[in-house]
């Protein structure tokens, strides 16, 4: 008798559907605000969009250079140069991809390697690391300050660890290193020959403290990769064009994969994101201004409404604690919110290796216009009473 085999591969068992994604879908069945997914509904800058139109035009429609074309790598290497003094060869150190999640755990991990995760996480690490066959291993960054404990950290590095990811600014804390919180994991990797892969994707959106990328620290260059892209500095999350720097050794790898999954980023897209990058630091500052104001109205509001929420560093999003409302499960609490109250919220339990660890927890971006906010405030205000007249 023919044995019916598992139709799905393994790797698929390990993880779900991007909550994320999913709390943007329940959101459009109620019709609410959408606070869960980070994308703005704003426009991007009219400079950039008439980039693109102009690509268009000239027929710039055809494969571009499968790891980008040339235009927008000559000008990720000067603004490296002038945002950090890095030297970022656009021949050997570059690679445009689909968005700044492809492929690079792919390309440095093997199946039973370790990869150090600091948590609460962007979702996307931990089937990552699945996909690649590697075990994730998490250290707890502490609240209030999303800090981690150097000797939590040491522990956690091993012969068997090949990479640790550090996403600064964070996504979901707001949390934005110090330069001797990036030089403790510097000397971790620099001691066990580790690789850092560092998610800089919002760099130019901060509010104190100041971005460092780890590759500018004492013999990181040889052993980083740095991951960005276009989405939230320039307000084009659905263009997907993103990149990585890596040295030329590990540059090599990252495009072999980067070829055969995804084969090339749009191309008139590029040309787009190149001009976008000749806006440079005035624009990169007047962005981290306008995301203050809205950082501070949605603070405001939610603490206003009875939540307990975090104020961060930098990034879109805040963290709020929901058990003053009496919910003890973060995901019944946010399908509850969205139905109920019409604002959509990430459950915290997304972000963390245990549900337990993030289920008093739910995530809000404040990447919306002002009407928006001021709206969701004014729903929000309404959580309180509705949540008591639920536990009667």
């Amino acid at each position: 008798m023919r044995v019916a085999r598992e139709r799905l591969a393994a790797r698929t068992m390990g993880f779900t559907e991007s909550v994320i994604r999913e709390m943007t879908r329940l959101n459009a069945v109620h019709g609410g605000i959408n606070l869960a997914q980070g994308f703005p509904n704003f426009p991007a800058p009219a400079q950039v969009k008439e980039a693109a139109k102009r690509a268009i035009d000239a027929d710039i429609n055809q494969y571009a250079i499968t790891w980008g074309a040339k235009s927008l790598r000559d000008a990720l290497s000067r603004t490296y140069a002038d945002l950090y003094g890095m030297r970022v060869d656009p021949e050997t150190m570059l690679t445009v991809t689909c968005g700044s999640t492809e492929a690079t755990l792919l390309a440095i991990v093997d199946p039973g390697d370790e990869v150090v995760v600091l948590e609460p996480f962007y979702e996307n690490y931990g089937p990552d690391a699945a996909i690649c066959g590697a075990t994730p291993i998490f250290v707890p960054l502490r609240p209030p300050d999303f800090t981690f404990d150097p000797d939590e950290l040491r522990r956690a590095f091993s012969s068997r660890t090949k990479a640790i990811i550090v996403n600064s600014p964070n996504n979901p804390t707001g949390r934005v290193f110090t330069r001797e919180e990036l030089e403790a994991i510097a000397s971790l990797c620099r001691d066990h020959d580790v690789i850092a892969v560092t998610d800089e994707i919002y760099e130019h959106i901060k509010y104190s403290g100041v971005h460092i990328p780890i590759a500018t620290l004492d013999g990181m260059a040889e052993r980083t990769v740095t991951i960005s892209g276009a989405s939230k500095s320039f307000s084009v999350t659905g263009w997907r064009v993103g990149w990585i720097v890596a040295p030329p050794e590990l540059t090599a790898g990252i495009r072999k994969v980067h070829d055969f999954v995804t084969v090339g980023a749009p191309a008139p897209l590029q040309e787009a994101v190149a001009a976008a990058l000749a806006l440079g630091r005035p624009y990169y500052q007047e962005l981290a201004v306008e995301y203050r104001a809205r950082r501070d109205l949605l603070v405001r509001a939610l603490a206003a409404a009875g939540f307990a929420p975090n104020t961060p560093d930098g990034a879109y999003y805040v963290l709020c604690d929901i058990r003053p409302f009496g919910f003890q499960d973060d995901t019944v609490f946010a399908h509850w919110l969205v139905s109920e109250v019409g604002v959509a919220g990430v459950p915290g339990s997304s972000f963390f290796s245990r549900k337990e660890l993030g289920q008093h927890l739910i995530r809000f971006t404040f990447c919306k216009t002002r009407d928006v906010l001021d709206e969701a405030g004014k729903r929000l205000r309404e959580t309180k009473a509705l949540a008591a007249r639920r536990s009667r």
